[in-house]
């Protein structure tokens, strides 16, 4: 697993090999949510602060099969590929799962 830093801060971490994080973390869509998505009001990424991407941590790596594990639980179509998780609580998310289910 991979995480993505912003400034020194864990942003997302990823189930991918370190290849496919690179790919994910830089792909034009995922860096456009860093910039639209917020945390306590403020940008996930200001557009311009450097990423790295390094290994995760055990923590981690524990919250992220923690959440895949009530993810699988709660869903029965699972789709081939990567899974992304958010370390920071991101605003936006609460809000627009509300509108979908009215």
């Amino acid at each position: 697993m991979f995480t993505l830093e912003i400034d020194g801060t864990p942003i997302a971490v990823t189930d991918a090999d370190e290849a496919g994080a690179q790919e994910i973390f830089a792909s034009e869509d995922f860096q456009e949510d860093l910039r639209t998505l917020t945390t306590d009001g403020k940008p996930l990424w200001n557009g311009t602060s450097a990423f790295t991407v390094r290994a995760a941590s055990a923590d981690e790596s524990d919250l992220f099969e923690e959440a895949v594990v009530e993810e699988d639980e709660d869903e029965d179509d699972e789709e081939p590929g990567f899974e992304v998780m958010f370390l920071v609580p991101v605003d936006q998310f609460g809000e627009d799962d509300e509108d979908d289910d009215a």
